[in-house]
């Protein structure tokens, strides 16, 4: 399962604009329904991230289009590169920071993990609670700010009210409300292309050109070291902001990268050295912050407390029937409760493994071949069309009718209100979890 995920995320990586939680949720979500074992299911994700975080340099440092949401920091500093005409350049910086971070980070997080797990009980038992601050934490933290806190409040009661209505049918729903969340800004799309006012905004005059410098190749052989690749001081700074980053789990991971990346670059006064420094040290941070914040909620609390635990790695926390979260106690039955802490450690670092021998060299000696032929040949309709058809099968299968229209309805209005004041997925899941968790809790304290 961890070479299966390595290599559809390696492939996935080099389409431009593919999202961390639109593809690599509903996909886990299907190997968990399809009742692989816990142990497949975690090698699945973990090497599906890390490889993604490797190859979503491709597009982001060649052609000038970030390879997912995490890769947007990295645009700014590899399109100068690229001006330069040594894109080739900024995309091995970029995957040899991410290597190097991605074997530091899953030690580092399972041991921050264990530290925090003596605290996990009462943390379970105050859990509705802390979702509450979280959810405003994180808002407060994403584009939108105080306007992203005070829409909790409205988005919150959506939920609490579409769990009503499907109640009084005897549907109840989950993984509907988690899929229109993480598809949110394709409905939004999709919507806007069918209303005359939006599509005129979102027409070309012509068809978008992208300009790719030769590949030169610096080294022997297929695998290279990527302790080579970067100089000294390079692997000093990817090392630094894999640490700070693999021991925090509650921060955006998209606002980790952007923070970690200009303590980097105030530090380094040579331009050149401080893009390429930059750009190693914060694809190592897209790979730390993702992993740490998969893996320390998930080892030592078993609840979804953090933007990506909540977000892309949302169904090993919650996937019912097979992971479950009891929202009247706080009680967890998934991979926190059939994984121990060295198996945790055991199977995340063969993920990263498997990943490595996947997309690293990979990347490294064919990335040219493959940017041109995603750009050249890959419709992006056909794969927004997959996504589009796995998410109809799972919303019917989960509720019929009724599971549809909660994901049009979720999606629609999670992707408008991300777009229109950066209420993003992350807050909206936050959101989600405070209706299923925190409101019964209120209603039972003050009942």
């Amino acid at each position: 399962m961890g070479l299966v995920g390595a290599i559809v995320f390696a492939a996935i990586g080099l389409v431009s604009g593919t999202d961390e939680t639109t593809t690599l949720a509903p996909l886990t979500l299907l190997v968990v329904l399809l009742g692989v074992a816990p142990e497949g299911v975690f090698t699945f994700f973990l090497a599906a991230a890390v490889a993604k975080h490797m190859t979503h340099a491709v597009p982001t440092a060649l052609l000038g289009i970030p390879g997912d949401t995490m890769a947007t920091p990295l645009l700014q500093d590899a399109n100068v590169l690229r001006n330069l005409g040594v894109p080739h350049i900024a995309l091995r910086k970029m995957v040899s920071g991410a290597i190097i971070a991605a074997f530091l980070a899953v030690p580092l997080a399972v041991l921050f993990a264990v530290l925090l797990a003596p605290y996990g009980a009462a943390i379970t038992k105050a859990a509705p609670w802390i979702f509450v601050v979280a959810a405003v934490v994180i808002a407060y933290f994403s584009s939108g700010r105080w306007a992203s806190v005070a829409t909790l409040v409205p988005f919150v009661m959506v939920i609490v009210a579409l769990q009503a209505l499907t109640g009084k049918y005897g549907v109840k729903l989950s993984i509907s409300y988690f899929l229109g969340i993480a598809i949110g800004p394709l409905v939004a799309d999709l919507f806007s292309v069918i209303s005359p006012a939006a599509r005129a905004r979102m027409k070309r005059d012509k068809v978008r050109t992208f300009s790719l410098a030769p590949d030169v190749k610096g080294w022997s052989g297929y695998f290279p070291n990527p302790f080579k690749v970067l100089d000294g001081k390079q692997v000093k700074w990817t090392f630094a902001t894999a640490t700070i980053s693999s021991a925090t789990f509650v921060f955006s991971p998209v606002a980790m990268t952007v923070v970690l990346g200009e303590l980097v670059g105030s530090r380094i006064k040579h331009a050149y050295h401080r893009l390429t420094t930059t750009l190693a040290a914060r694809n190592g941070v897209t790979e730390a912050t993702y992993i740490a914040e998969a893996l320390i909620p998930l080892i030592a609390i078993g609840l979804p407390l953090s933007p990506v635990a909540a977000g892309p790695a949302a169904p090993l926390f919650n996937a019912p029937p097979v992971f479950t979260i009891d929202s009247a106690t706080g009680q967890t039955h998934n991979l926190h409760n059939l994984l121990n802490h060295w198996e945790f450690l055991g199977y995340g670092m063969l993920a990263v493994v498997l990943a490595a021998l996947v997309a690293y060299p990979f990347t490294m000696n064919f990335a040219r071949r493959a940017a041109l032929f995603v750009s050249r040949k890959v419709s992006h309709e056909a794969i927004i069309a997959t996504f589009v058809g796995l998410i109809v099968v799972i919303s019917v299968w989960e509720g019929q009718l009724l599971g549809l229209l909660v994901i049009l309805t979720m999606g629609l209005l999670g992707g408008l209100l991300s777009r229109a004041i950066g209420f993003n997925t992350g807050v909206q899941f936050m959101g989600y979890y405070t209706a299923v968790l925190t409101v019964p809790a209120v209603i039972k304290a003050f009942s």
